[in-house]
Formats: C-alpha cells, structure tokens, sequence
C-alpha cells in the first residue's frame, strides 16, 4: 500500500506538470495573428470564466460520482480537442467555443488531482504528509509554467501553431500518467456508492458549507485573493508593452518570477509552523494592499518588483489554503467543495477583470490598483478584526 501511495504522489507529480505546462501561454499573441481584435480576444476571456463558474461544481460532483480518473481523462481529452479547435479555427464563434473547451478541460482538472493525493494519503493513514504534497505540487506548477512561456516564445514569430501540437502532446503523456494512478479507497463511512445521486452529492456538499462557516470564509479570501493578483498579472503585461520592455528583459522577469514563485511555495510549510491560520492569512492580506497601494507612487522599477512581489504572494498563498481546505473537507465531497471554491474564484474574475480594465482606461494602471489596495486594506481590517 505504501508502495501504491508513493507511485500515485509520483505519477500525480507528473501529471500536474503537463497539465500546467504553460506552452500555450502567448495565446493574446496568436489570436491576434489569427486576426482577432482586442475586444474579440477579451471576450473570449470571459467567455472562459463564464463557462468555468457554471462548470465547476458540476465537473466536481462527476469526480465524486464517477471516480477521480475517469475525470482527469476525460479533462485531457477535451484539452486535445480545444487545441484541435484553436489551430482550425477561421473566425470568433470557432475560437469563442475552443475556450469553452479550455474551461472545461481546466474545471475537470481543477481540485480533482489533489483530491486524488489526499485521499491516497488518507487511505495510508499519512494525511499529515499533505502541506509537503502540496508544497511539491505547486513547486511543480511554478516551474512547468514558466518553463513552457520561455518556450513559447521561440515561437512567437508566425509559428505558434506549433505550441499547440506541443500542447496536445503533454495531454496525451498526462493520460499515460493518470492510466497508472490507482483509484484510492474513500471514507467507508462517507464513501460514493452506485445508488447514490448527483443530487445527494449536492445536497450533502451544501450541508457541510452551511454548517462550516470557517470553510465558506476560507473561499471567498482565497477567490478574492486570487483575482485580485491575476487580474493585477494580466493588466501588467499591457504596462510592460507600453513601456516598450525589449524581449529579453521580459524573459529575465519572467524567469525572476519563477524563481520567486518556487521558493516561495517551498516556504509555505515554515509558514504554516510558524503563524496560525487567520495571522499567516492576514499577514498575506496585508502584503498584498502594501504591493497594489505602491503603485500610486512607484517607477518602473518600482512596478516590476510589484508584480513579481503579487506573484510570489499567489504562490504562497495556493498550498496554503490547500491544506487548510483539505484538513475541513469530507471525503465523499472533497471535489466538489473545492469546485465551488473554483466556481466563487471564475465569478470574481468575470466582474473584476472588465472593472479593473475599465478603471485603467478612465485613469490609469497605477490609479486604479492604488485605490483598490486601500480598498483591501480596509476591507481586510474589517474582517481579520472579528477573528
């Protein structure tokens, strides 16, 4: 068993590792050359949330119905799909339903690959390995990703087609991954069973929420947290353009960036010794109002350091709420609570990104997260002070 269980953390590590390889990252670029316009390509934005905020607790209620493998394949296949989609397409409707396609692909992955590890963990009685599992998974995604925008990159002049190809050849390798995973054994108390329905799945996930407050607090910050910083991630790559940052000083932030983000998540265990849950999560809170006031007043350099200060922030801040949501949650409806977590974090990106977008075009980039710092700050003091 023990065996079993360091086999699946293995093929797990490599399954997340393709599944987050970003080769597909420069995709504003290569639908631009594909003749969208900005307002197209923006739209296709939101089409991606809107379809993952009606998507994702569906997607984790079939996880806990029908197993977590069957999920993950079926979450690759669609994934060859949409790449399949996003290299014929010829016109907006093609590429709009491509990234309904990618959003599905993201909600059938999204929560189930972790559920999948804990509840290994749980079936050897090792739960208290799961802030290292974590630790190690986002580790994993903080190097994947930015290993596969350098990538793209090189591919940036007219040959972009070819990042896709690449980016079905990982699903396929990720499905040879999951093939090799064993199913773990659920709670017997909580377990799934054949009779039981989607609607008992929902009626029972909705209990938990109702009588864990603490949990219903923990996803609202973390999709609060997260759109705030990938909203902040987006819009500052329209500051580095703007600002005319050559190709090389954009790969050497990004490559900064990446090491930031990996040592970070290798902090996170020492944090969560260090400081309780609501102290480490308003210490958080408090970095993240510091970085987005500063803004009002920084230079450029001041605004790089910023942006890779938010993005060191996100990945710290992922296997922490992890481990939290994980030691609340219930076997049986694991995926999908961590599916309304994904669904409150889709909501808040399809309302801040266009507001936050259209704030920058009234004022600017350093008005608009200057003043929703503040906003967070006050809005942080008002919550952290009743815990």
């Amino acid at each position: 068993m023990v065996k079993m269980m360091q086999r699946n953390l293995h093929l797990g590590y490599g399954y997340t590792a393709l599944a987050y390889f970003g080769i597909t990252s420069l995709w504003v670029i290569f639908l631009q050359q594909r003749g969208l316009s900005l307002v197209q390509i923006g739209l296709c934005e939101s089409v991606f949330h809107l379809t993952s905020l009606f998507s994702e607790v569906p997607s984790g209620m079939l996880a806990d119905r029908f197993g977590y493998k069957a999920i993950l394949i079926g979450g690759r296949v669609v994934a060859i799909v949409h790449a399949l989609i996003m290299l014929m397409a010829t016109n907006f409707w093609w590429f709009a339903f491509g990234f309904v396609l990618q959003a599905w692909a993201y909600n059938l992955q999204s929560g189930t690959i972790e559920a999948l590890l804990y509840d290994s963990l749980a079936e050897n009685h090792a739960t208290e390995r799961f802030p290292i599992v974590t630790k190690n998974m986002n580790m994993v995604i903080e190097s994947a990703t930015p290993v596969g925008v350098l990538l793209a990159g090189g591919f940036v002049h007219g040959h972009l087609s070819v990042t896709y190809l690449l980016y079905m050849a990982s699903a396929i390798v990720a499905i040879g991954c999951i093939i090799g995973l064993r199913e773990p054994l659920r709670d017997q108390a909580t377990v799934i069973t054949g009779t039981q329905s989607l609607s008992a799945i929902l009626r029972a996930a909705g209990k938990c929420l109702r009588q864990l407050p603490e949990l219903r607090q923990l996803m609202v910050f973390h999709a609060a947290f997260s759109a705030l910083g990938m909203t902040y991630y987006y819009d500052f790559q329209a500051v580095m353009t703007a600002k005319g940052f050559s190709g090389p000083l954009i790969s050497g932030i990004l490559i900064a960036t990446a090491i930031l983000n990996v040592g970070g998540v290798q902090l996170t265990p020492w944090l969560q010794q260090r400081w309780a849950p609501m102290r480490l999560l308003r210490g958080l809170t408090i970095l993240l109002a510091s970085v987005l006031i500063s803004a009002w007043w920084a230079n450029t350099l001041g605004l790089v350091l910023g942006y890779l200060l938010v993005n060191l922030l996100l990945a710290i801040v992922e296997p922490v709420l992890s481990n939290y949501y994980n030691r609340l949650l219930p076997s049986a409806q694991r995926a999908t609570l961590l599916s309304v977590s994904s669904m409150i974090f889709s909501l808040m990106m399809v309302v801040l990104f266009p507001v936050m977008g259209w704030l920058i075009e009234r004022s600017s980039f350093a008005v608009a997260f200057g003043g929703t710092g503040m906003v967070v700050l006050v809005c942080g003091w008002l919550v952290f002070r009743r815990q």
